[in-house]
C-alpha cells in the first residue's frame, strides 16, 4: 500500500517504540471506546493543523516531482493557504462539499488542504468517472463547487449541465484560456490572493465525503471525518514505515480513497520524503523515473503489475525498489513470485481495505508478510469473522469480514437504511468473505454478493444491464464476473433479444461503452435465446457463471 508514508507531530500512540499488537484487536476494548466516546471538538485530529504541525517539524524540504519539475513542500504549503483564501472569495463555507475530479498534479494535494483550511468536505472522484454519475455525485452531495483539470473539464460541464446550484468550476492547467462556461475559474486565480485564514476543526466534523457503490445499488457517500482519516493514516503510517524509505512513486488516483488517505499518512512521516507523481499510470514512464529518482517504493494494483511484467524489466535499473504495494483486487501468487524474481531484492506487499473503513483495514508488515495473505489489522483496528446469523467463526472458517476501528465511516450521506445495514452493533459488515489465520493474518476468498470488482473498481452487475437494457433491441439482460488473473474479476454480459432483432455483440459493447466508464463495460457478451431464471423469477447468476465456466 502506499509509498513512504509521511508525518509529524503524531501523538505518543503514534511512536516507534510502542509495543503493538498486530493481531486481533481486543474487541471488547474497542467496542468500550465506542460507547464511551464523546463529540470531539479540538482542533487535535484537524487535517489543516496536522499539514501545518508537518511542515514545521519536518522544514522546508524537495517534496514533490511532477512532469519533470520539483516543488519544495514550503511551495505546496504557500499555495494551499494562499487557494483557502481564494475558495473563501468564492463563497465556500464551513461544511461545504467540494467535489474534486482531477488527473494526478500538484492541485490535488493543495486543493486538499486549501479545502481543509476552509473548514470545508473533499468529495474526491475518480478520472474515469462519466458525466452521468458525476452528475448523481453533484446533486446528492449539493456540491458548492468542483475542482477539475482541463483534460476532464468536457466531462464536467456536461454533468454540470442546467445545475444553477453548483456556482463555480475552478480547473487547474487551462493556460488562461477563456473560460467554456461563466461558472468557471482558472486555479491561478485561487492563489493569486492573500492567505486564507486556518479555521478550527473539530475531529468529529466531516473532512471527506467519498462515493462508492458499497455493496448494493447507486453511489453512495461515505461519510468520514478528521479523526477518522487522521487516525487511519496514522495506523497506515506506522504499518508500513520503514526508516530510510523516503522516495515514493505514486502512479494510482490521488483523486480516490487511496490517494486521500496516503496524502493523511504522508503528514504522519518523521523524515523527509520525496514523491514522484504520475498524471496517470504508464509502465514505460514509471520505469524511467524509478530509475531517474532511485524510487524506494511504489503503490499499484495487480493489473500495474502485470502491465510492468510485459516489459523488459531487466533492462531497467531497479536497484532501489525495496518495496511495491499492491492493493484493490486479488494478487495471484504466480504474478508475485515472477515479479520479485525479475526485480531482486524488491518485496511485494499486499494489503487491503475499502472506502468505508477509512481505505485500509490491513496490510502486510515489511519483512513478515505472507503471500496469499493481505496481512494484519493496522493499529487499533479488529476484524471478525461471522456467520451469516452474526456468530462469530472459529480461525480458518470462511464467513464475512467485519472490521471494528477509528477509521470507520460515520455512515452514509442522508441514507440511514444503507448505514444501518452496514454497521451493525458497533461492527462495519464489508460483504467479503474470508478467513484469519492462528497468527491474525487476514485471507480474502469472495465477495457476499454480486458486485465485481474489476482492476480494483466496484462494477454492479444492475448498473451494466440497465445500460444494456436501454438497447432498443435488448429485452433480459444478466451480469456476472468471471476470474481474471490480471484484473482480478473481469465483467461478462449475457442478453435475450426482442422478436425479430438483429444486432450483434460487437454493436451492444459499443452501446454500452457510451453509457458507462471503461471499468464498468463488458469485455465478454453472449447472446442466449433466454435468461435463465431461478424459481422466483430472479436472475440465475449462478447458472450464468457455471455457462462461463465451462
Amino acid at each position: 500500500m502506499g509509498g513512504r508514508s509521511p508525518v509529524p507531530g503524531a501523538p505518543s500512540w503514534c511512536s516507534r517504540t510502542r509495543v503493538r499488537s498486530r493481531g486481533i484487536c481486543p474487541p471488547t476494548r474497542l467496542e468500550r471506546r465506542r460507547r464511551t466516546r464523546v463529540a470531539d471538538t479540538s482542533t487535535r485530529y484537524s487535517l489543516a493543523h496536522l499539514a501545518e504541525e508537518s511542515f514545521a517539524r519536518l522544514g522546508d524540504h524537495d517534496a514533490l516531482v511532477f512532469e519533470g519539475r520539483t516543488l519544495r513542500s514550503s511551495e505546496l504549503v504557500t499555495r494551499a493557504r494562499r487557494a483557502t483564501g481564494g475558495l473563501i472569495e468564492l463563497g465556500v463555507q464551513r461544511g461545504d462539499r467540494c467535489v474534486v475530479l482531477m488527473a494526478n498534479c500538484p492541485e490535488v494535494l493543495i486543493t486538499y488542504n486549501a479545502v481543509w483550511r476552509a473548514g470545508a468536505v473533499v468529495t474526491p472522484v475518480v478520472f474515469l468517472t462519466p458525466a452521468v454519475e458525476l452528475r448523481h455525485i453533484l446533486t446528492d452531495s449539493e456540491a458548492a463547487l468542483i475542482v477539475t483539470t482541463e483534460e476532464l473539464l468536457g466531462t464536467v460541464l456536461a454533468a454540470a449541465d442546467g445545475m444553477h446550484a453548483l456556482k463555480h468550476i475552478v480547473v487547474a492547467g487551462s493556460g488562461g484560456a477563456p473560460p467554456a462556461d461563466s461558472r468557471v475559474v482558472d486555479f491561478g486565480t485561487l492563489e493569486s490572493g492573500a492567505e486564507g485564514p486556518l479555521i478550527d476543526i473539530g475531529g468529529d466534523e466531516l473532512a471527506a465525503v467519498m462515493y462508492t457503490g458499497g455493496t448494493t445499488g447507486r453511489a453512495k457517500g461515505v461519510m468520514l471525518t478528521h479523526r477518522n482519516l487522521y487516525t487511519c493514516g496514522a495506523s497506515l503510517w506506522e504499518t508500513a514505515n520503514v526508516p530510510g524509505i523516503t522516495i515514493g512513486l505514486i502512479p494510482l488516483p490521488l483523486s480516490h480513497a487511496y490517494g486521500m488517505i496516503v496524502t493523511v499518512a504522508g503528514m504522519h512521516q518523521d523524515e523527509p520524503g520525496l514523491a514522484i507523481v504520475q498524471r496517470w499510470f504508464n509502465p514505460i514512464e514509471l520505469l524511467t523515473l524509478c530509475e531517474q529518482h532511485r524510487v524506494q517504493r511504489v503503490s499499484l494494483v495487480p493489473a500495474m503489475i502485470q502491465m510492468l511484467l510485459t516489459q523488459p524489466l531487466e533492462d531497467a535499473d531497479l536497484s532501489s525498489l525495496r518495496y511495491v504495494g499492491s492493493g484493490a483486487a486479488p494478487l495471484a501468487a504466480d504474478v508475485l513470485h515472477e515479479f520479485e524474481r525479475r526485480v531482486p531484492g524488491c518485496e511485494i506487499l499486499e494489503g487491503y481495505g475499502c472506502t468505508e473503513s477509512g481505505a485500509v483495514i490491513a496490510a502486510n508488515p515489511p519483512g513478515r508478510r505472507r503471500v496469499g495473505s493481505v496481512g494484519l489489522p493496522i493499529r487499533d483496528y479488529a476484524v471478525r469473522i461471522l456467520d451469516d446469523d452474526g456468530v462469530r467463526l472459529p480461525v480458518g472458517q470462511d464467513g464475512e469480514i467485519c472490521v471494528q476501528g477509528p477509521g470507520v465511516m460515520t455512515g452514509y450521506w442522508r441514507s440511514t437504511d444503507d448505514t444501518a445495514a452496514a454497521l451493525r452493533d458497533g461492527w462495519l459488515h464489508t460483504g467479503d468473505v474470508g478467513h484469519v489465520d492462528a497468527d491474525g493474518y487476514l485471507y480474502i476468498v469472495d465477495r457476499k454478493k454480486d458486485l465485481i470488482l474489476r482492476g480494483g473498481f466496484n462494477v454492479f452487475p444492475r448498473d451494466v444491464e440497465d445500460a444494456l437494457l436501454a438497447h432498443p433491441d435488448v429485452a433480459m439482460a444478466a451480469v456476472v464476473g468471471r476470474p481474471d488473473v490480471r484484473l482480478g474479476e473481469e465483467v461478462v454480459a449475457f442478453v435475450s433479444l426482442k422478436d425479430g432483432a438483429n444486432v450483434g455483440e460487437d454493436e451492444l459493447i459499443a452501446h454500452a461503452r457510451l453509457r458507462l466508464s471503461p471499468t464498468k463495460c463488458p469485455r465478454e457478451l453472449h447472446i442466449l435465446d433466454h435468461i435463465p431464471l431461478t424459481s422466483v423469477g430472479k436472475l440465475d447468476r449462478k447458472a450464468l457463471r457455471a455457462q462461463i465456466s465451462r
